[in-house]
């Protein structure tokens, strides 16, 4: 018997509820998931000062993860794009650090002159350099971050408390979602940049009736591109 292909994930250091479809809730997936926690990366660390000083924790989270026999690696932070060609260079398997990498993909997909919606943790956070990192430097997008919403903000960004209201979050989310829509006509696909927020993507491709792509639409791509069949 074939032994199953793990994706080992490098995850920040938060210790909030992950509610099924977080990419830090095993139940999200139907195969079987490696964490590798890093100290003291905050959201603070990661997200609002993209701090270069944890490039070399997430390096060894890497490849602590590579030699515990993952098919491949992502993270539980779509801000760790900046560290995209970083983290690839280190390991001998495949790395998306990022949801983002799916920017380029996604952007062809839809018609011209339509744009890719990305909605993030903190739009004033996530700067051309991310973009960059993942190749999507010329892609035009959109974006709509979660900084002022309250549960996000208390829970995700400031960690003042473990307990997430699921509900309260999901009705945050809908309403950015919404704000990014209604200001944007133009808007062809949504990539969902934080992790946090795809437990609710089934609600927001209703509400906006568009293509959304998140970490787990590229987790199950990926691990399906490890675990091919023979066609009978």
């Amino acid at each position: 018997m074939e032994a199953e292909v793990e994706i080992g994930v490098i995850c920040m250091d938060t210790d909030f509820t992950k509610i099924p479809g977080h990419i830090r809730n095993r139940r999200t997936f139907d195969f079987p998931v490696r964490y590798e926690v890093v100290a003291g990366a905050t959201a603070q660390r990661v997200v609002t000062q993209a701090d270069p000083t944890l490039l070399d924790p997430f390096i060894r989270a890497a490849q602590k993860l590579e030699a515990d026999g993952v098919g491949a690696v992502t993270s539980a932070c779509g801000f760790l794009a900046i560290f995209q060609q970083d983290l690839a260079d280190a390991v001998d398997v495949p790395v998306y650090a990022s949801s983002l990498v799916q920017l380029p993909m996604v952007s062809r997909m839809v018609r011209r002159g339509q744009r890719v919606g990305v909605l993030t943790a903190n739009e004033h956070a996530l700067t051309p350099r991310h973009l960059a990192g993942v190749g999507a430097s010329d892609v035009p997008v959109c974006v709509a971050g979660m900084q002022d919403q309250p549960e996000f903000r208390e829970v995700m960004l400031e960690a003042r408390r473990p307990d997430l209201d699921a509900a309260r979050l999901e009705r945050e989310v809908l309403a950015v979602a919404d704000r990014l829509a209604a200001a944007n006509a133009d808007l062809g696909a949504l990539v969902v940049e934080c992790t946090d927020l795809v437990p609710f993507a089934h609600a927001i491709q209703t509400r906006l009736r568009l293509p959304v792509f998140d970490i787990v639409t590229l987790t199950e791509m990926v691990h399906a591109s490890l675990t091919r069949r023979p066609f009978h």
